[in-house]
Order: C-alpha cells, then sequence, then structure tokens
C-alpha cells in the first residue's frame, strides 16, 4: 500500500537518537502487566548533553481488530519529556509538549521533529520562562 507509514522499531528509534547526538538505552519484549496481556513491543530512553530526556514507547495488544490483516507494526508511538528526572512541559513557542508531558499517536516524522526540538533547547529558557511566569 503506497500510503502505509513506515513502521518503526526499537533499532530505528535507537538510530533517531544516536544520530541526534543522545545517550541511548533500550529494552524490548513481551510482558503479561497491566491487567490484559499485551505484546511489549519497545520502549527507548534518549538522554541529551542539555540535560532533558525523551522516553518513546510502543506497546501492542495481544487483540487486532478484524481490519487488521497483516502483523502487528508500530506507526505510532508515545513519546514523554523528562527534565531533572520528572515528566515537563516544554517553554511556551514550541510544537510540542504545550500543556502537556506526554505526545500520543506520534509517527516517526513527529518522532524526528521532537528529537530535533528537544536536543538543541537551552535548558536556561525553563528558568527564564518560571521567571517570567510562563511556565
Amino acid at each position: 500500500m503506497a500510503d502505509q507509514q513506515k513502521p518503526m522499531t526499537e533499532e530505528s528509534i535507537k538510530g533517531i537518537l544516536e544520530v541526534a547526538g543522545a545517550r541511548v538505552m533500550s529494552r524490548g519484549g513481551r510482558t503479561e502487566n497491566y491487567g490484559a496481556p499485551r505484546d511489549f513491543s519497545f520502549e527507548v530512553k534518549g538522554a541529551f548533553a542539555n540535560g532533558l530526556m525523551l522516553h518513546i514507547v510502543a506497546r501492542q495488544y495481544d487483540y487486532r481488530d478484524p481490519w487488521e490483516t497483516a502483523g502487528r507494526i508500530n506507526v505510532v508511538v508515545a513519546v514523554a519529556l523528562l527534565r531533572d528526572g520528572t515528566y515537563s512541559e516544554l517553554p511556551k513557542g514550541y510544537d510540542w509538549f504545550q500543556g502537556k508531558d506526554e505526545e500520543t499517536g506520534v509517527d516517526e516524522d513527529g518522532v524526528m521533529e521532537i528529537v530535533d526540538c528537544v536536543k538543541g533547547l537551552n535548558p536556561k529558557l525553563f528558568k527564564l520562562q518560571v521567571l517570567t511566569g510562563d511556565l
């Protein structure tokens, strides 16, 4: 199908983060937690030199809808932003993490945009927006 999105894997997300200069750790596999069996596809964390971290998770449930004829793939993931070890929003003026600390349903292009945004962010911007009352 020509309009089908490119699936993401643990390795592809690690690659995006590593190219951006992050220290990366990941894990993948299967878990039976959360009250219902599910395939836990992968979890990747990338820590940037500016102290910010992205936590990217793809989970897939064991059930499939009738229209899903192909195998399970991750075309969307959840991305959380961490600052100083806690979940955080981005300062005002960015396309991501405004009023929330997690973006859900993000495709590969979105992951690359978020990584590009977070890797170059000056952490002093957080302090400035706290002082001005914007954060």
